[in-house]
């Protein structure tokens, strides 16, 4: 916190509520719109076009809004997380560049054909794997040391041994 500073954590903090959104809106698509899809078939047509921006006829409340809100998230978040972590210089300045430059881009997969769009985030996901190796991989310190001569209480023996 204090290398990235509030900059890094904005950033960390709206990435972290995109990873807690996302899940939501997957798992509701997948299992639960299938079974809602036979009973209420205008209700399912309705809420997959918030995710392609088609006209909807039904009350959806604030789905509509947070989909929209997701995709703010999606692209500030790690645009903040990865410029922060790339000015800190802690972490991989590679993977930090790549998290801030592709999740900028990635919007632009609405372009592509729908088969291949989900392929876009793949590099988001390389960058923050890398960022976790990178993590883990250079810190070499040991979080502590014994001091010479003195033997701790716990590992020397007992009389009764």
């Amino acid at each position: 916190m204090e290398e990235v500073g509030w900059f890094g954590l904005a950033g960390f903090a709206l990435f972290s509520l995109w990873l807690v959104l996302v899940p939501g809106f997957t798992l509701f698509e997948a299992f639960i719109l299938p079974l809602l899809a036979i009973d209420a078939p205008k209700f399912a047509a309705d809420f997959l076009g918030t995710f392609t921006g088609a006209a909807v006829e039904t009350n959806l409340g604030i789905l509509p809004t947070l989909w929209s809100l997701v995709g703010v998230l999606y692209i500030l978040g790690p645009l903040l997380f990865g410029i922060a972590t790339l000015r800190a210089g802690i972490l991989s300045r590679w993977a930090a560049g790549l998290l801030a430059v592709t999740a900028t881009l990635t919007p632009l997969a609405a372009l592509f054909p729908h088969e291949i769009q989900r392929y876009a985030g793949i590099p988001v996901g390389v960058a923050v794997a890398w960022l976790g190796y990178s993590l883990w991989s250079e810190r070499r310190e040991h979080a502590s040391e014994p001091v010479p001569g003195k033997v701790s209480p716990q590992l020397s023996q007992t009389a009764a041994e």
